[in-house]
């Protein structure tokens, strides 16, 4: 009889756990479940969490593709506001979930400014110390600031921090750049990919079936990559913000993509994927779609699946909204975001 009750115990802790489990499940994160194809038993995480280029819209989108199309199993983490339950991307001090980095191959972020509990940011930690593959968009070169818990272990992470070892930052440390100035004029000029031609006749995996890309969201400054980072892509400056703009010589061509080991303290090496592009609207380039999951699959050991063609459409509809500090949608709930 005493077994039996432990028993029955048990298995009603096991249900009301795995109930749990699924009802965070479109409350406090997306997941996506891989279908049949090469990624199937994998697990990608991607982080959304920028005040700007609506990272809440492009991740779910990435992840859909991922899932649907190759297999993976994939979960979007979002910034949350507690008070409302509601998706607020300038709400920098939580994005909940990140204890799925555990069991995550890749992890793909999209942040900005973002200032977590330490109990958030030591699973980001623990996933940079087991050395895994990680990719870095846009904002994430400038992904953390510290303003209020300074005594926060996690401080020296700050885009312009000071700290031996991390100097710059995290951006810094993992992608090999910190945020340093919009190289072209933010909001009316654009940018276009310049292939690598040497990586490019080198058949560099992530470069297979990338021919074009443009993207309205404008060229970065970059200062000084370290000299283990492998630019792949250079962007140019064009003279307006639709695909037909010129492009204006005159300014000088910046990386916008690229590769970089990394390695931290107490950690295994690891390599990191970088690209300044990656607005929502950015993401409607084909070409830019199929650079990250290119990236992805090669992170992931799995070059060889790497073919030109690709299937990068949509899964479902994708409207993206204008970038821009406050244009988000209002009132959304992560399940909106499906």
């Amino acid at each position: 009889m005493h077994y039996l009750r432990k028993s029955l115990l048990f298995s009603f802790l096991l249900t009301f756990f795995t109930l749990l489990a699924c009802a965070q499940n479109g409350q406090t994160f997306l997941q996506f479940e891989g279908r049949e194809g090469p990624g199937k038993g994998k697990h990608i995480v991607l982080v959304a969490g920028d005040d700007e280029y609506r990272s809440e819209e492009s991740m779910p989108m990435l992840a859909k593709i991922l899932s649907t199309r190759y297999g993976f199993k994939t979960t979007v983490l979002f910034p949350i506001e507690p008070g409302t339950g509601n998706v607020v991307p300038n709400y920098q001090n939580n994005i909940p979930g990140l204890e799925q980095l555990e069991s995550a191959d890749l992890m793909i972020m999209l942040i900005r400014f973002r200032e977590l509990p330490d109990e958030q940011s030591l699973y980001i930690e623990n996933f940079l110390k087991a050395g895994k593959p990680i990719i870095g968009l846009r904002t994430s070169t400038h992904a953390f600031a510290y303003q209020k818990n300074k005594e926060s272990k996690f401080a020296k992470w700050t885009w312009n921090g000071k700290e031996a070892g991390w100097e710059k930052g995290f951006g810094k440390r993992i992608f090999g750049e910190t945020w340093v100035n919009h190289h072209g004029i933010h909001a009316k000029e654009g940018s276009r990919s310049l292939i690598d031609g040497v990586q490019q006749m080198n058949d560099h995996p992530v470069l297979r079936g990338v021919k074009d890309i443009w993207v309205p969201e404008d060229v970065y400054g970059i200062q000084s990559l370290p000299k283990e980072a492998e630019v792949l892509i250079y962007g140019q400056s064009t003279a307006g913000m639709d695909d037909q703009a010129p492009l204006m010589w005159e300014k000088s061509v910046m990386p916008i993509a690229w590769t970089k080991p990394y390695q931290i303290d107490g950690g295994k090496p690891g390599m990191a994927f970088a690209s300044t592009m990656g607005s929502s609207l950015g993401f409607q380039s084909a070409d830019l779609r199929r650079l990250v999951l290119n990236a992805s699959f090669w992170l992931v050991g799995m070059s060889e699946t790497i073919t030109p063609d690709l299937n990068v459409e949509y899964v479902g509809e994708y409207k993206p909204t204008n970038f821009g500090f406050d244009t988000f949608r209002k009132g959304m709930r992560v399940a909106d975001f499906k």
